[in-house]
């Protein structure tokens, strides 16, 4: 019998090698693993939660700094270990993200499938940004609002 996931929780160290092998195997290569990687050597990560279950980590979310707009998180990578995916714990896990972003006013920026996210919460950016991703792919929780319009990933997500 599959026992519910606990809540998800900020992620402990030595959880690293755990949360690369989600990666890994949720995405089916090690870009998302050596993103993490390359995010947490420049210092980038605002913070990584997991979604534990049965002692293994099943669910796996960072959020990054942007550098521009100041003050603007990046959502990226969101993981749910594959044989448990399409039961809600991705949209849940991101749900909650929504909810604090909205609660506290904090915006998070998403890039991704705009159908998923917004089953969450996120919206479509409004007009005027600028992004070297897809705007059609590019969603947004929390306020939005920035005097600069120009989206600035971490350098990490060019590497």
């Amino acid at each position: 019998m599959l026992k519910s996931p606990d809540f998800m929780r900020e992620m402990k160290r030595g959880e690293e090698t755990a949360v690369a092998d989600l990666l890994t195997e949720a995405f089916g290569q090690k870009d998302e693993a050596h993103l993490v990687e390359a995010l947490r050597k420049s210092r980038a990560i605002a913070g990584e939660m997991v979604l534990p279950m049965n002692g293994e980590v099943i669910g796996y979310a960072a959020l990054s700094t942007m550098l521009s707009p100041k003050g603007w998180l990046c959502l990226s990578p969101v993981a749910i270990r594959p044989n448990l995916q399409g039961r809600g714990f991705g949209r849940r896990l991101t749900g909650m993200i929504t909810q604090w972003a909205e609660m506290s006013g904090q915006t998070v920026v998403v890039l991704g499938d705009p159908d998923f996210y917004s089953r969450c919460g996120f919206k479509m950016i409004a007009n005027g940004f600028t992004s070297p991703y897809p705007l059609t792919h590019t969603l947004t929780a929390g306020p939005a609002k920035a005097k600069v319009k120009d989206l600035i990933y971490p350098k990490a997500f060019g590497a």
